[in-house]
């Protein structure tokens, strides 16, 4: 009696799973979702980010005020392949690879307000 109980409950069981193409794509549906709405969120903004920089870079040009990584604020003096020249005191250059500039600003604008004067 027992034992016709337990094949009966698995004979009905089994007989479920034949259905399960569709719940099986109900069940990839919201990682699917997840992954999209992270794309849009997160990975495709950053990729943004990225080649803006990335061109930010690349149009830098002698006498444009930078800003490094570090904060140092100063005006561009020459530009090479991957570094640049930053005078940020008179008569003090340093040496700034260009991939650590965090920002470019227009040629002529103040770096500070000291300069505005």
């Amino acid at each position: 009696m027992v034992s016709d109980y337990i094949i009966g409950t698995a004979h009905a069981q089994s007989l479920g799973v034949g259905s399960g193409g569709a719940a099986s794509l109900m069940q990839f549906l919201p990682l699917v979702a997840i992954f999209i709405i992270f794309y849009f969120l997160l990975i495709r903004p950053q990729q943004k980010r990225v080649s803006d920089h990335k061109t930010m870079v690349s149009n830098v040009k002698r006498g444009d005020t930078v800003v490094t990584g570090g904060g140092i604020i100063g005006k561009v003096t020459q530009v090479k392949d991957e570094e640049v020249e930053v005078e940020i005191a008179p008569n003090t250059r340093i040496k700034v690879v260009k991939s650590t500039l965090s920002d470019v600003r227009v040629k002529g604008e103040p770096a500070n307000d000291i300069e505005k004067k």
